[in-house]
């Protein structure tokens, strides 16, 4: 249990995004990412995530109050893979610690896989310790530093989660040689 806010995780419930509810959960959505996330966004870009992609948000609620979002999309990389793409993550402060983040992240992760991606992609800034934990243990890979990425100035990883065996490695697209070498220098590196 989280000792600031006496909560049980276990009163936690989690539900996909209903556009059929935008006037309040949208309102909500926007209300706890600006307060969370570094970075301002418009109401035009909440609506471009959840009017395409509302399939891939997934709230955390305690009582019917929003405590915790994921926001994200799925489309064709530069013609290459479809790539799911975590765009927002937040908890309320009172909340963390307890699982929820990592939860709505696995819950975009499925619904991206059962959608057939190939891989998952983020940023987060450089600063955000807790964040690049959470994703690394995911299995997210670090595959590029983005400096001044934010408008606050602070620079960014891009992070990728590879979901298909052999994805993006050319030299194992057969299993006709030896897997004794690595593909961590062979990792995505282009920019969004």
């Amino acid at each position: 249990m989280n000792q600031s806010t006496n909560m049980d995780p276990a009163s936690i419930t989690y539900e996909r995004y209903d556009p059929k509810q935008e006037v309040t959960q949208l309102e909500a959505i926007r209300s706890m990412i600006s307060t969370d996330l570094s970075e301002p966004y418009s109401i035009y870009v909440y609506r471009y995530f959840l009017y395409q992609w509302g399939d891939l948000c997934y709230m955390a609620l305690d009582k019917g109050q929003l405590v915790g979002v994921v926001v994200g999309k799925l489309e064709v990389h530069r013609g290459g893979p479809l790539r799911g793409y975590i765009a927002m993550l937040a908890v309320k402060e009172a909340y963390r610690g307890n699982g929820i983040a990592t939860k709505l992240v696995q819950m975009a992760i499925e619904a991206m896989g059962n959608q057939d991606a190939d891989e998952v992609a983020l940023e987060t800034e450089i600063t955000n310790t807790a964040a690049i934990k959470l994703y690394e243990r995911l299995g997210f890979l670090r595959s590029k530093r983005l400096h001044r990425y934010y408008f606050n100035g602070n620079s960014a990883f891009r992070l990728i989660l590879y979901l298909k065996p052999n994805h993006g490695s050319a030299c194992c697209a057969d299993d006709s040689h030896d897997h004794d070498h690595s593909h961590a220098d062979q990792v995505d590196d282009d920019v969004s």
